[in-house]
């Protein structure tokens, strides 16, 4: 949210301070002077008839309950003043204090929403909702995570079940085939284990740091996952120089291979081309996977990252993996504190870009 600059609480407070100090010393200057101008002459202290005498005695007696009258006044109305002073210039925290109460008791869905321009109370708030807002979000993906995370989990579970109820009230059923298929899906059931682990332990980025070669590790995935590519019919070319960045390994190598196969399946059956590139400068390192493809919508693309979202539709192959991949490149992307963009090329497919830190 941006705001209008404007004075800071320092400023506010020390104006403030200043306006009271100012009304005071008006305060005790008028009573000097009324005391001078208006008492004195009437309570008859001073002698003119000749010299100039004052009655000291009586002046002190005359002036010490006028004094402490107004000292009396004086500090009424600095602390009553001072009090609603400082309760308006307080305001804004107490607002602040309720909505960090609120939020302490799970409700993220409140703003605070301080209105007028910049201070640094403000800017607190505007800071607090911002984390509000991203609290919130992280929550909802929290929970849709766990509840696709279940609705996978359960599906190959409840395959294994039917199988093995159709076995069972079938006993002269090609168990052979029986066993095929229920290793099929125990395979899928694992791989899924396996991606929601990696994507824990990115999460975690509990990873030592090392200088990582991508465009070694680029030919090290392009050469894993050959076989794949040729049984698609899809070609791979690599290019680009020496790419070090600051990283895991293996996490990096995961991303990579990802990112190849999620371009390897995802394409034209028969005819369809991936191309891997690196590049480097002064700070950062960058590799690009490319390939060709359906064209894809700008909004669909806003949604790969999410977890268990297979580009168009929810596709079920051997390839297709869990529809983890790209939710576990962005995962180990962010742990590394580098960026992830996805970008659909104009004649199809995807462009996917991962800078990290050299």
């Amino acid at each position: 949210m941006t705001r209008e600059p404007g004075p800071s609480v320092r400023l506010k407070l020390a104006l403030s301070y200043a306006a009271v100090i100012m009304v005071v010393g008006i305060m005790l200057i008028a009573a000097v002077f009324a005391f001078y101008v208006v008492v004195l002459p009437r309570i008859d202290v001073i002698n003119t008839t000749g010299s100039l005498d004052i009655d000291r005695t009586r002046l002190v007696k005359a002036f010490v309950p006028f004094v402490a009258a107004v000292l009396a006044g004086l500090l009424a109305v600095g602390l009553v003043g001072g009090w609603f002073l400082a309760g308006w210039m307080l305001r804004p925290l107490a607002q602040i204090t309720a909505a960090t109460r609120l939020a302490a008791t799970g409700s993220l869905t409140h703003r605070i929403g301080l209105p007028g321009r910049s201070d640094e109370f403000r800017e607190l708030a505007d800071a607090f909702d911002d984390m509000l807002a991203r609290l919130h979000a992280h929550v909802a993906e929290e929970q849709r995570f766990a509840a696709n995370a279940s609705h996978e989990l359960r599906t190959p579970l409840a395959i294994t079940r039917t199988l093995l109820d159709v076995a069972r009230g079938d006993p002269d059923r090609d168990i052979t085939q029986l066993l095929d298929r229920l290793a099929a899906v125990n395979t899928r059931a694992i791989d899924l284990t396996e991606a929601l682990l990696v994507l824990s332990r990115a999460d975690q980025r509990s990873f030592a740091r090392e200088p990582v070669d991508l465009s070694l590790l680029a030919e090290e995935a392009t050469e894993t996952l050959l076989p794949l590519a040729e049984s698609h019919g899809v070609t791979m070319e690599i290019a680009g120089p020496q790419a070090r960045a600051l990283g895991s390994q293996a996490l990096l190598l995961q991303m990579t291979t990802n990112l190849v196969h999620n371009a390897i399946v995802h394409n034209l059956p028969g005819r369809g081309s991936v191309w891997i590139t690196t590049g480097v400068d002064s700070a950062t390192a960058e590799l690009t996977v490319e390939n060709t493809g359906d064209i894809l919508p700008a909004a669909m693309v806003s949604t790969l990252l999410e977890p268990f979202q297979r580009g168009a539709a929810r596709i079920r192959s051997h390839d297709a993996g869990v529809g983890l991949g790209l939710a576990i490149v962005d995962s180990i992307v962010r742990a590394h504190g580098g960026t992830l963009t996805l970008t659909p090329r104009p004649d199809g497919g995807l462009r996917a870009t991962v800078t990290l830190t050299r």
